[in-house]
Order: C-alpha cells, then sequence, then structure tokens
C-alpha cells in the first residue's frame, strides 16, 4: 500500500490525525476526517458497481467533495479523472467519451448544463451530485453525494499495485483535442518525493492551491502536501488580488504558479505579513520573464524562488535551486530527484555543451502514455537513449519535443518547443528569445510572440501584448526598442496591442493557438480588402 496514491493520506492521518489536511472557505478537515472520508467515498464507488481500472470523472470547483472524490476512486481501484472545471459542456464530454468514464461526480449547477450532451457518452451509468437540490440526468443512476456516502459499506477495494494507473489527466489541447495521459500510483507518489524533496516541504508548511487540480503541478500541490502531512489551502479565485490576500490571511508558506498569473502578482502590493510567512514560490508552463522576476524577488525579498519545468507526459522533469538564480536566472536547472534528463541529436546520442538538442527524460515519474491513442503515444513516447546493449527489453522515456542546451556544468536553458518555433527568412527564431527582449522594456504587460503564414518570409513575426496597468502602449515605440536589442530577422513585423489579458487555455497559460488563428483571420480579411 505505501506505493498507491491513497496510501499518502493514510499514512500521514496515522502519523498525526489530527493535524489540518485541509482549509476551504475558512473549514478545515484533519488527516483523520479525509482519510475516513476518501476511504467512505471509495466504497460509494463500489456499491455502484466500479471496476478495476475503471475511470470516474470529477467535474467541479476546488472544494473538499473534489479531493476526496479523486483519492477515493483510487482507493476504490479506479482512475479518476479531474475536469478542468472552466470547459464548456461538449468539451467535457468529449473527455468522458474519449476515456469512457462509468461514474461522474458533479454539481447540480453543473449537471443541468452537461445534460443535453450526456446522452452521448454511452459508458457513463451514474451520476453523484454535489449540492442542496438534486435533479436526476435524465437515463442514469443519479445520487446525491451525502446519501451516496451514507450506503457506502465495508471497502474491498479491487486489488491494484503501484504500476497500475490511478489517474488520466487531459491536456489543455493545444494542437487539437486533447488528449489523456495516463498515470500510474507509481507515477504519482515518485512525483510527490520528488517534488517535496527538493522544495523541502514539511509539515509544518501551508500550501496554496491556486492551480487547476486538472493540471498536473495543480494537483502536485495535493500530492506533495499529503506525503508530508502539510496543509492545503484551497482557492477558486476571480483576480490576482485574492491570492495574495489569501497568502496574508492563511499564513500561506508554499506558492505555484504559472508565468501569466506570475506577471499579474508581480505587479501588486504585498503585505508584510504575506512577506513574512511565504517561504517559497514556484514557478511551472512556460518560462518567467526576467522582469516579471525580478520584481517578484523585489517585493518578496525573503522568500526563495524555484524555477521548474515539467510536461504532463513526466509530471516534472527539472528545477533551479534558487541558490542559482543570480549566476543563470535564465536556466531550468537540472533534472530533479528520481529523473534523469538528458540532451539528445536526433539519432539519440547526447548533445555537447552548447549544443541545441531534444530534451529526453526517464525515470519513475515517465507516465502510460496516451489513453487510446497509439499514434500519438509513438511519437512522444519511445526508448531511452543509451542504454547498454545487453539490456534486450526497451525502457521507455518521454521525448519532449522541446529544444534545450546544456552548459558546461550541466545546467539547462530552455530553447523552444518544436511546435511553436517561428520559421522566417530562413531562420528559426524561439519566440522566448523575442518575448523575453519585450518584457525587459518594462513597457508591456503580458506578451506573445507568433509565426503567421507570410508570402515571402514564410512566417512573419507578430507580437501580441496589452500594456501594464494603467499605461498606454505604443506599438511604434516598442519595435524602435526590439530594433535595437535584436538582430534584423528576430524583428517584429508587426505588433498588435491589445485590451485586456491575453487569451488563457483552461490550465492558465496564454492560448497561443488561439490568438494565432485570430491574427492569421485578422491578415487574410487585410490582404482579401
Amino acid at each position: 500500500m505505501l506505493d498507491l496514491l491513497h496510501s499518502l493520506i493514510v499514512q500521514s492521518a496515522s502519523a498525526s490525525p489530527t493535524a489540518q489536511a485541509l482549509v476551504y472557505q475558512k473549514q478545515s478537515t484533519s488527516y483523520e476526517a479525509l482519510a475516513d472520508r476518501v476511504s467512505r467515498v471509495a466504497g460509494a464507488y463500489l456499491d455502484l458497481e466500479l471496476g478495476r481500472s475503471e475511470r470516474v470523472a470529477i467535474y467541479l470547483e476546488k472544494r473538499q467533495e473534489t479531493v476526496a472524490a479523486m483519492f477515493g476512486a483510487a482507493a476504490a481501484g479506479g482512475v479518476f479523472v479531474p475536469v478542468n472545471p472552466l470547459l464548456k459542456p461538449d468539451q467535457v464530454a468529449y473527455i468522458l467519451r474519449d476515456c469512457n468514464v462509468r461514474i461522474l461526480v458533479t454539481s447540480v449547477e453543473r449537471l443541468r448544463l452537461l445534460a443535453p450532451a450526456l446522452h452521448e457518452c454511452r459508458d457513463l451509468h451514474s451520476v453523484i451530485v454535489v449540492g442542496e437540490k438534486v435533479e436526476a440526468a435524465a437515463g442514469l443512476n443519479t445520487l446525491a453525494w451525502e446519501e451516496a456516502l451514507a450506503g457506502s459499506g465495508e471497502v474491498r477495494p479491487h486489488r491494484v499495485i503501484d504500476t497500475d494507473m490511478a489517474a488520466i489527466l487531459y491536456t489543455s489541447g493545444s494542437t487539437g483535442k486533447p488528449k489523456g495521459v495516463v498515470l500510474s500510483h507509481r507515477n504519482m507518489v515518485a512525483g510527490a518525493r520528488s517534488v517535496a524533496q527538493y522544495l523541502e516541504n514539511r509539515q509544518g508548511d501551508r500550501i496554496l492551491s491556486a492551480l487547476p487540480l486538472s493540471f498536473d503541478a495543480g494537483f502536485s500541490q495535493l500530492t506533495t502536501a499529503f506525503h508530508v502531512g502539510a496543509s492545503v489551502t484551497l482557492i477558486n479565485y476571480l483576480l490576482p488580488r485574492d491570492i495574495v490576500t489569501a497568502v496574508d490571511q492563511e499564513r500561506i508558506t508554499g506558492l505555484t504558479a504559472v508565468p501569466p498569473l506570475w506577471i499579474q502578482l508581480a505587479q501588486l502590493e504585498w503585505p508584510e505579513r504575506a512577506r513574512g510567512s511565504l517561504r517559497y514560490i514556484a514557478n511551472t508552463g512556460g518560462r518567467m520573464p526576467k522582469a516579471t522576476l525580478d520584481s517578484l524577488r523585489a517585493a518578496l525579498p525573503k522568500t526563495l524562488v524555484f524555477l521548474m519545468y515539467g510536461l504532463t507526459e513526466s509530471f516534472r522533469s527539472t528545477y533551479l535551486p534558487p541558490s542559482e538564480l543570480d549566476r543563470r536566472p535564465d536556466s531550468i536547472g537540472k533534472a530533479i530527484p528520481s529523473a534523469e534528463v538528458m540532451v539528445v541529436r536526433e539519432d539519440g546520442t547526447p548533445c555537447a555543451p552548447g549544443e541545441p538538442g531534444e530534451l529526453v527524460h526517464r525515470g519513475a515519474l515517465v507516465s502510460l502514455g496516451y489513453w487510446n491513442d497509439p499514434e500519438k503515444t509513438a511519437e512522444r513516447f519511445k526508448p531511452a537513449p543509451g542504454r547498454p546493449a545487453g539490456i534486450i527489453i526497451p525502457e521507455m522515456a518521454v521525448w519532449s519535443g522541446d529544444t534545450v542546451r546544456t552548459d558546461e556544468e550541466g545546467f539547462l536553458y530552455f530553447i523552444s518547443r518544436r511546435d511553436e518555433m517561428i520559421k522566417t527568412s530562413g531562420y528559426r527564431v524561439s519566440p522566448t528569445e523575442v518575448e523575453e527582449v519585450i518584457y525587459a522594456t518594462g513597457l508591456v504587460g503580458e506578451a506573445a510572440a507568433l509565426g503567421i503564414p507570410h508570402p515571402v518570409l514564410g512566417q512573419a513575426i507578430v507580437v501580441v501584448t496589452t500594456a501594464r496597468d494603467g499605461t498606454r502602449l505604443d506599438a511604434e515605440e516598442l519595435l524602435a526598442r526590439c530594433r535595437q536589442q535584436l538582430p534584423a530577422f528576430m524583428v517584429p513585423a508587426r505588433v498588435m496591442v491589445r485590451e485586456g489579458n491575453l487569451p488563457r487555455n483552461p490550465n492558465g497559460k496564454i492560448d497561443r493557438k488561439l490568438l494565432s488563428q485570430a491574427m492569421q483571420d485578422l491578415f487574410e480579411a487585410g490582404q482579401s480588402g
């Protein structure tokens, strides 16, 4: 049981039963109470005849029932599928169909919105509804949350081991339909231990869960905390200011976010108590602009900053220790514990220091592939390079598709994602390099460099950006600054200034696909006019 996901809660409940596990809207749950609730949820699923490795989807905002529903599925011997609460009914229905969900846990309001689409979900047989008033879903066995838990009897879970699947996390779908990444108990427990080790998580930590639980880095806030017996505060924020307020009021010690959110948080005032309690912050989901990093370090001088890089397919890959920030602030660090990260050429041979190559991750965190998608799985999951020839059975590694390089000391530097590289005038340009120069001007709030089809250049570099709060952004001034800092082939052909924030995908990252399509449509309309 020690290597099964729900054992993280059980072990902490055994060691410190009264310790605080969860906080939600000022309501606290101890580890003992959470373990009991997870066990009863598992019993409810089994009473509904959930089979071994069958899927349970959870379509809820962050709340205590959401956590119990996920870990309860793992405890029953099933598989949980956390669905981002920002997704629309048709997107949710696609996920339910794609992985053959048998039981759905959702709220009264969300069920009303989903109902018209559920008739297409042939494998779905039961719905558990969280809320005051339950309305039956046509053709489905519908139970209230408390009713389902009250009727659960003795828990006799299906037998599973650490290499069996525990969860399916769906990517944001930036390159088409979302893909379901299959994670084993071993993947998730090893990930919890690894991240907790380098973040130095401890029982006294109070971690703020700001990212979606359907996002691997968001779910990691739970597993790392439960591994060490720490406390997690769940928040469904409306504004970045809500996060700062929560850090202040809940005496938060650890906060992880993605770059677009950090850009907004860096522009806010942090109360003295928040600055005093926040032991560390961590960035994931893309490169944090140096200007944002500098602002955060100035606002939070006593707070350790961890820069991280990861893939849903391998959970987390690298981190940069805070002690290295001043020496190499643009590095993504070195491999996390329990992982090996290599930089290789197309033939799998290792790259020399400074030579760009593909990042390949091997180890206990490599997932089980994409659900029911052998073609995409074969593209991303391939035998690990450098294995001794005498080992007959291949070890699968994640070939990230990301181009990186190392320095002479082995620290890694991100260059670009393969599907985001801009090809212009015969050159390959990393959008990150262009964006870094733009952020360094101090003129912008957010920025995204995109490659738009062009009849002469192949692709033209277009930057979509917003002004800093309370300022006016002059596109020509920004272009002039770019010409001073960038070679001619990297200077944007055009700067588009937008009002408000740039669009986000469900994980909170800038939605580059949506922006690219919008810019392409705009240019095509202009040419036809």
